[in-house]
């Protein structure tokens, strides 16, 4: 009889992309379920399976899903609560069909919408727990990690301005929890005997409001902020906010900022104790994604599902905001080292080619909007 293998769905995702390397590093036999084969060609190893399929066509999935022993459903299918719900379905079938042992499936506001609609996360959840086979699901409260959606919105309020209104969801309870302990969740995972589906809170060392997170944030990056509070939830002007202070895609922050209306922390941290994993505290977590994020070098990020559609623009006709790389070129009959002398004199003193003023206007402006000036 082959070795069973692990099924990975959502490899292109901000998760599975982080569980995918770590999962090959474990020496497991690992196969792909992706949509479009081509746009993981160059993030699997060695021997690990890249099989097309797509959760909502008609052509049948067990194929993909023979000799698995453990499957790990990570995917959403754009955040369409209808789709998901019908992904969910056809994926469960097709578990049962093909004989998988169990399903791993990661939970809470982090991978999608408000939890408690329809095709919400506790939905998905429950599909897959009554489809009969044995399925883990862990509930994670927000992901903290280069790339994450929570770390980006925190990042870009943070950044945008040194005062902010707060709305009375900043206040919210959550226990943010690193990418990094997420992964290591889901790894323990394979070494679980399931008799019967079980559902695994998990979340970081410390339980504190969005307020506290910025806070660490802006005191990680050494940045002053003044964050006032306002007695309201204002969904829809925090929507628009973000759409002025952060590159951050509106619709997808504001069902997080709507998640938050709830605290979000473990309320039976008992099930944690079961796995060797030893969350960071938020300080941690911070700094670790700063410094991914300092050297731009994110290994995913949260819009990547989104990108693996081939898609430019989001279901809700609204494209996301992409880097211009404008690119022009010179030549010179100096050496290398010549040429880059003049950008380095840039800044400091001396400021720009063009007049120090303008570089100095720079700085208080900069300093204005509560970043270091001409420090």
């Amino acid at each position: 009889m082959a070795e069973e293998r692990i099924l990975l769905t959502g490899a292109s995702g901000y998760v599975g992309g982080r569980l995918l390397p770590a999962l090959e590093a474990s020496g497991r036999r690992v196969r792909c379920l992706a949509r479009r084969p081509e746009a993981l060609a160059s993030r699997v190893g060695v021997g690990t399976e890249v099989v097309a399929g797509d959760l909502l066509a008609a052509e049948p999935l067990p194929p993909a899903l023979e000799e698995v022993h453990t499957a790990y459903y990570l995917v959403r299918a754009a955040g369409q609560g209808h789709r998901d719900r019908e992904a969910a379905e056809r994926f469960a079938q097709a578990a049962v069909t093909a004989g998988v042992r169990k399903i791993v499936y990661l939970s809470g506001p982090e991978v999608a919408a408000a939890s408690a609609g329809p095709g919400g996360c506790c939905e998905i959840g429950r599909i897959l727990r009554e489809s009969g086979v044995p399925t883990l699901e862990f509930r994670a409260s927000i992901i903290i990690g280069s790339g994450s959606l929570s770390f980006e919105l925190v990042r870009g309020l943070v950044e945008g301005s040194p005062l902010m209104a707060a709305p009375r969801w900043v206040y919210s309870l959550a226990q943010p929890i690193a990418i990094e302990d997420v992964i290591a969740y889901l790894l323990e995972a394979l070494a679980v005997e399931l008799e019967q589906s079980q559902i695994v809170e998990i979340g970081g060392l410390n339980q504190m409001g969005y307020s506290e997170i910025m806070h660490e944030y802006a005191r990680q990056r050494g940045l002053r902020r003044l964050i006032v509070p306002v007695p309201v939830y204002a969904p829809k002007l925090s929507c628009w906010w973000l759409r002025l202070a952060t590159s951050l895609y509106a619709p997808v922050g504001r069902r997080l900022i709507e998640g938050a209306r709830r605290d979000v922390v473990v309320r039976d941290a008992g099930s944690m104790r079961r796995f060797a994993v030893q969350p960071m505290s938020l300080g941690q977590a911070v700094a670790r994604a700063l410094r991914n994020e300092g050297g731009h070098c994110a290994a995913t990020r949260w819009s990547d599902a989104y990108s693996s559609h081939g898609e430019e623009r989001s279901p809700d006709g609204i494209g996301f905001v992409t880097p211009r790389v404008d690119t022009r070129s010179v030549q010179l009959s100096c050496s290398a080292e010549a040429a880059f002398r003049p950008i380095r004199r840039i800044g400091g003193r001396v400021g720009w080619y063009w007049g120090s003023w303008l570089w100095r206007l720079r700085g208080f402006l900069d300093l204005l909007l509560g970043g270091p000036g001409l420090r």
